[in-house]
């Protein structure tokens, strides 16, 4: 009977060889150098070797177009309808009536106004500044990831066998590699935060040891290629941190290179695991779901928190939500009245290896990390900005809207008035009253409507 135990020695030896390289693969090249914080190098050869495949999908396509008397569709990135930025709601009208001709220009009721808010109804129909911020990029070029655009049908014998390479590559190597990482990642991270924080002495240094490695262990477990800009500018402990949010990784992403106090909502679960875990090591500030509405006692906590100059910066994200790294939505005054200094950082994510943009009204948390995990990589720029402070005489929003408007242009972003809140709420009555104010201003004249605000 021994032929019947040579299939059950075979399988049990390859077994054991598989599980021994796998595990060597594993702590060898990606565990250890992570917690040493030790680079490889061949993440820029991976990425041009990504780029080459991208471009040349494409560019079958494209022939495969011509074949057939037609073009690749693209999607509009600069808007759909022209708009002109610079102009005011009265030099609009004017302009209106001075086309009409027939129409007085003198500041009286004139029918034909409507028309204007017509067409600026239509436009933000048509090209919505706003939801279009909540949704994933549109990619100009097929990354072999997603089948959601137009030129599938262009697609060859080649590029079929080229994109179900890519599923097996990516799920059946990458997808296990990354999970084993992660979980062994926050294993550590877990195990050794609160063995530090059991040590009765200063344990600064082994906290700060801690936790980078514990974001360099999650970074990998993305193939996460970061790279950071004028880190002369990092943040020191006199301050806050703020920057644009695109996802919850955002955070692994700055600490990557740089220890901070994480101020956020206590959560159950895994997640309130490790938040327990982190704040035995360090003086992360999480809250009570009943005290992250009393702004008092958070601002009163950061404000305590940032007078200590043995502690972190605070790393916040103002926006309050996750937008698709298109755009900058309005800041929260909050961060800005604590009269410190801002330390901003710019985040870009590289749409072409993975999209990293977390739409929660579509995705929960668990499905979204097995999406950044499957795909090809994901890849960003971060720009340390130089500190800034609050002007004499400038308000709390002012302060805000001038550190975002920084953070968009250093990253090539969109800087927006609105609200991030939108994404789940109505219009505030109070933009549509500002509108109507505007109006009646226009219709009265400046001097009349001083005496008269409340027309």
């Amino acid at each position: 009977m021994s032929w019947l135990t040579l299939p059950v020695d075979l399988l049990s030896k390859y077994l054991g060889l598989f599980t021994d390289v796998w595990l060597t693969l594993v702590f060898g090249f990606l565990i250890v150098p992570a917690v040493f914080g030790v680079p490889f190098g061949i993440h820029k050869y991976y990425i041009k070797i990504l780029l080459s495949i991208f471009e040349w999908t494409t560019l079958q396509m494209e022939l495969k177009a011509k074949e057939k008397n037609n073009q690749l569709y693209k999607h509009y990135t600069s808007g759909i309808i022209v708009k002109v930025p610079d102009s005011t709601l009265k030099q609009e009208i004017q302009d209106l009536r001075c086309s009409a001709g027939c129409l007085s220009l003198d500041p009286r009721l004139e029918l034909a106004d409507v028309f204007v808010f017509c067409r600026k109804a239509l436009e933000n129909i048509i090209d919505d500044d706003v939801t279009k911020r909540f949704s994933a990029q549109k990619l100009e070029n097929w990354n072999l990831l997603t089948r959601s655009n137009h030129n599938f049908r262009y697609i060859n014998l080649k590029l079929l066998a080229l994109w179900i390479l890519g599923v097996l590559i990516r799920y059946g190597v990458l997808l296990p590699f990354r999970v084993t990482v992660a979980v062994t990642g926050i294993f550590l991270f877990v195990v050794l935060s609160t063995v530090v924080g059991l040590i009765p002495c200063t344990k600064t240094y082994l906290s700060d040891k801690v936790h980078l490695m514990g974001y360099r262990l999650c970074v990998r477990s993305l193939t996460g290629i970061i790279t950071y800009h004028n880190r002369e500018n990092k943040p020191k402990n006199d301050g806050i941190c703020v920057a644009n949010h695109t996802t919850p990784i955002d955070g692994i992403v700055l600490a990557n290179d740089h220890c901070y106090s994480l101020v956020g909502q206590l959560h159950g679960g895994l997640l309130g695991l490790i938040q327990r875990a982190m704040v035995k090591s360090s003086p992360h500030m999480w809250f009570e779901r009943a005290e992250v509405k009393d702004r008092r006692l958070v601002a009163k906590r950061l404000r305590d928190h940032v007078a200590d100059e043995n502690k972190h910066p605070v790393l916040i994200f103002p926006e309050g939500t996750c937008v698709n790294n298109t755009s900058v939505m309005m800041f929260r005054k909050g961060s800005f009245e604590i009269g410190c200094t801002v330390y901003p950082a710019a985040i870009k994510y590289d749409p072409r290896f993975g999209d990293a943009f977390w739409n929660s009204s579509k995705f929960g948390l668990v499905g979204y990390l097995l999406r950044m995990m499957s795909s090809w990589a994901i890849v960003c720029s971060v720009w340390y900005l130089p500190p800034m402070n609050r002007k004499e005489g400038e308000d709390a929003m002012q302060f805000a809207n001038r550190v975002k408007a920084a953070i968009a242009a250093q990253g090539g972003l969109v800087d927006l008035i609105w609200d991030a809140g939108l994404k789940r709420t109505k219009v505030k009555d109070t933009f549509k009253e500002e509108q109507q104010q505007l109006y009646s201003k226009i219709l009265l004249g400046d001097h009349e409507y001083q005496n008269h605000p409340e027309s």
